[in-house]
């Protein structure tokens, strides 16, 4: 029996796509969880071998949440299921340990193929996030400044985007201030800009902000 996990804010897209999954003999809801702090509580009790992810969730963004579940849960395969255009997320989601990453929009036939693709040791990849992929390793598509940032600037990125203070940020990723404010500094000479208003209208520029 193949256990998932459902991660979203929604009740009603939780409810939607446990109803999607439900129908396929073979596959078994673990949990489902509202926020990315309920998820990481639920899954040291919890047998489960894919975990759905949404990026957009309350308190810790998925962005922080794959982070940590690929620090403490190494074998869990998580796909990234949310509302965010591939072209946004989905190649640098990739790159920092997601197995997978789909639209919400996909039909019954493209997720089940998903959760099981990644649920036997492979990354999937859509047809045009494929496509993508093979762009940038042809050089015929060119990277996004944002797109080179580590796991850890892009955690901070997001969250100065928001209007979050250094010291904020600090407490909620464990650093100290002086380590964020390097981290700042950093963002700032990558992405060409010179302040955190520059650095918000950039995230809205790309659509970039995780909320």
């Amino acid at each position: 029996m193949l256990r998932v996990a459902i991660v979203d804010d929604h009740e009603i897209v939780r409810a939607g796509f446990r109803e999607m999954l439900a129908d396929e003999s073979g596959i078994a809801i673990a949990f489902e969880a509202a926020s990315g702090e309920e998820a990481l509580a639920r899954l040291p009790g919890s047998a489960c071998d894919v975990l759905l992810l949404d990026l957009a969730l309350p308190g810790q963004s998925g962005v922080d949440v794959l982070r940590t579940l690929r620090q403490h849960h190494v074998d869990l395969r998580v796909l990234v299921l949310t509302g965010y255009p591939e072209e946004r997320y989905a190649l640098t989601m990739i790159r920092h340990g997601a197995d997978g990453y789909l639209s919400k929009e996909c039909g019954q036939a493209e997720l089940l193929q998903a959760v099981r693709t990644v649920a036997q040791g492979r990354r999937y990849l859509s047809p045009y996030v494929a496509e993508l992929l093979a762009g940038r390793v042809a050089g015929t598509v060119a990277e996004a400044p944002h797109q080179q940032l580590s796991e850890r600037e892009l955690q901070v990125f997001l969250r100065l985007a928001q209007g979050q203070s250094v010291s904020k940020i600090g407490t909620v990723l464990h650093l100290s201030v002086k380590t964020v404010s390097t981290y700042r500094s950093r963002l700032l000479e990558k992405l060409g800009v010179e302040s955190n208003a520059e650095l918000a209208a950039y995230a809205l520029r790309n659509g970039l902000l995780v909320e």
